[in-house]
């Protein structure tokens, strides 16, 4: 270091003024900012539930935190609710109650506070179920998002609350040797998958109304019991939890309705079932406990995989209608045993290209590996209409490692097999239109030119275990010239 003389005297000023300025520069300078394109943000919890249940206008507020993990600070560059204005949640970030906020800095290693309010009237029935949106994040970039979830109409809330790897979360709602009963009273929503467990029972009684959130589902597992008991004015109702009427008709809302092997008298009544991905999977896990299922006077429509799944079951069904599903209407595999008497199976399916037939009858299992397990296969068919809009819409695929066989007695076929074998095809009508009464608003009742009418086989009503002199709306059905189908047709006066 020189230090200069000045005026005679040595000045330690003048050797200390460049120190001086450059810490007073060095002092003024902001902290660097990181502006690393892969930080991600970290959150106290990936979606807040708002879990009130409110029975009248009312709010409630929930807050999460969110983590700078970087040692420098942070921008976020907004901070926003997708809805918008139109939200049904109010947010407040460091203080400011704002639909969206800009150039948010947090610290290194420092974490912030954001609250969220949430206004819900529960007795607005145009309110959906499950009031949702998110809390979008913008940081150098990238996009994340934290998810909200509160309840709106005044419902029965069921919330999963346990989770096993390889299994969806789900809520005990039946328990071992438990007997569990839904009403009409309010309707129940569905978040994740509702359980009966082993030994447990769930009756739902008629005019139950159940809505199932996406990706959501009921499952009766191995030794569990169901009993749906609708009536034909008041039949229980399965279906999304979007009321919107964009959604009324829109497959693939929710997940399946899941029954695995157990008691004998499971039984389905008049239910409507419809707008999810699978309508019925009816399974066997490990081994035959009986394994039927009793299907009536329900209809399973619009479903973006399969109407019906089996897999080595035991199904009796009558006056069903299955209708307009991306895959197959009834996928029958695995062998099993099937009673399938007076039952409407058609495919109109077209918000997409369907490649598969509606009906596959399939004998046996394959592994990864490509081993082949065959099982026995009992199949009978009557008096039903299996019809859609492809030239074949019947699949078999057997193994002859087991016994199958199969019936079809007065029924419709839309097929090019070959139908010429008396004892598997009784007296069946081929590919011939079935003419309903309009398709397009999902009337499957018989028009007056069906060449269905009249042309069932008696003994398929006589000899059944059940009742089937009343079709799925209940209008008689005569013994001696039955339709084919689950609609009578009416004859004028």
């Amino acid at each position: 270091m020189t230090v200069k003389k000045i005026n005679g005297s040595w000045s330690l000023f003048s050797c200390l003024l460049p120190v001086m300025i450059i810490l007073l520069m060095a002092s003024c300078q902001k902290d660097p900012i990181d502006g690393d394109p892969g930080i991600k943000l970290d959150f106290s919890q990936d979606t807040v539930f708002f879990d009130t249940v409110f029975t009248s206008l009312g709010s409630t507020t929930q807050s999460f935190t969110v983590h700078n993990p970087s040692k420098q600070k942070i921008k976020i560059s907004s901070i926003s609710l997708a809805g918008g204005e139109t939200s049904f949640y109010r947010m407040n970030v460091d203080g400011q109650p704002a639909f969206e906020v800009n150039d948010i800095e947090i610290e290194g290693e420092d974490s912030m506070y954001i609250f969220l309010r949430v206004t819900i009237d529960p007795t607005d029935i145009r309110s959906p179920f499950v009031v949702s949106d998110s809390v979008v994040f913008e940081i150098n970039g990238n996009q994340q998002d934290v998810n909200l979830v509160a309840w709106g109409q005044n419902a029965n809330y069921i919330l999963a609350d346990t989770y096993i790897p390889g299994y969806p979360k789900f809520k005990i709602i039946a328990h071992e040797f438990e007997e569990t009963v839904w009403t009409s009273d309010r309707p129940y929503v569905i978040y994740g998958f509702a359980v009966v467990d082993s030994n447990g029972s769930l009756r739902i009684n008629r005019g139950t109304q159940i809505h199932f959130h996406n990706n959501s589902g009921l499952w009766v597992y191995k030794g569990g019991n169901i009993m749906v008991k609708g009536t034909v004015d008041a039949p229980v109702v399965f279906q999304g939890d979007r009321l919107e009427s964009f959604y009324q008709d829109l497959a693939g809302q929710w997940d399946r309705i899941w029954i695995n092997e157990g008691s004998v008298n499971n039984e389905i009544d008049y239910a409507i079932i419809k707008n999810g991905f699978i309508g019925l999977q009816l399974e066997t896990l490990q081994e035959q406990m009986g394994n039927q299922l009793l299907l009536s006077n329900t209809r399973i429509e619009n479903m973006t995989g399969y109407g019906i799944l089996t897999r080595f079951y035991n199904l009796t069904a009558y006056n069903d209608v299955v209708t307009n599903c991306a895959s197959y209407l009834a996928a029958f595999t695995w062998g099993g045993y099937y009673d399938i008497r007076q039952c409407t199976f058609a495919n109109y399916w077209s918000s997409s290209v369907r490649v598969t037939p509606s009906i596959v009858l399939n004998n046996y299992a394959k592994d990864q590996d490509g081993n082949i397990y065959p099982f026995e296969f009992q199949g009978y068919f009557g008096n039903n209409i299996f019809y859609g809009r492809n030239d074949e819409e019947l699949l078999y695929d057997f193994d002859k490692g087991a016994q199958y066989s199969y019936t079809f007695d007065h029924c419709l076929l839309q097929t090019q097999l070959d139908v010429s074998d008396p004892s598997i095809y009784n007296e069946c009508i081929i590919n011939e239109e079935p003419i309903f009464v309009d398709y397009l608003t999902s009337n499957y009742q018989l028009d007056t030119l069906s060449p269905l009418i009249d042309k069932g086989n008696p003994a398929v009503i006589t000899e059944s275990f059940f009742d089937l002199h009343r079709d799925i709306i209940e209008n008689t059905r005569p013994t001696d010239l039955p339709d084919i189908g689950a609609y009578e047709y009416l004859k004028p006066e």
